[in-house]
């Protein structure tokens, strides 16, 4: 029987995702980005940023690295994925990534050179085919 591996969190990406390719040509494409959370310490308010990797396979991927650019808000819903090796020293390592079942970016707001409007692009939201 399976656990339970499941995870919705809402970032910004710190940089533009890096689209690749398996050998068998299937396509993977990673990303970071950074997560806040607000919480009141006494008087003040503090902030705390966790970064994470996410990572996207096959037409989500490509879907992902063509919307996906640096700043771009994005909730991500998927699964927690431990990678492990081996490093130079022969000691283990290990990362948890973010394998991405959906994506939904953020609406970019563009400001309207003909008025003060701004104008928005819609929620794309992108579901990994199963």
């Amino acid at each position: 029987m399976n656990s339970i591996n499941s995870i919705i969190i809402e970032g910004n990406l710190v940089r533009d995702p890096d689209l690749r390719s398996t050998t068998k040509g299937t396509s993977v494409c990673k990303f970071d980005f950074a997560s806040n959370r607000f919480f009141k310490q006494g008087a003040e308010m503090e902030k705390e940023v966790s970064y994470f990797t996410v990572e996207t396979w096959g037409k989500l991927a490509e879907q992902a690295n063509n919307l996906g650019h640096k700043g771009r808000g994005v909730r991500v819903v998927g699964r927690l994925k431990q990678d492990r090796w081996n490093d130079g020293q022969g000691k283990t390592q290990s990362k948890i990534v973010i394998v991405a079942e959906h994506l939904e970016f953020r609406p970019e707001f563009k400001r309207n050179e003909d008025s003060a409007e701004e104008t928005s692009d819609e929620d794309e939201k992108l579901v990994a085919g199963f």
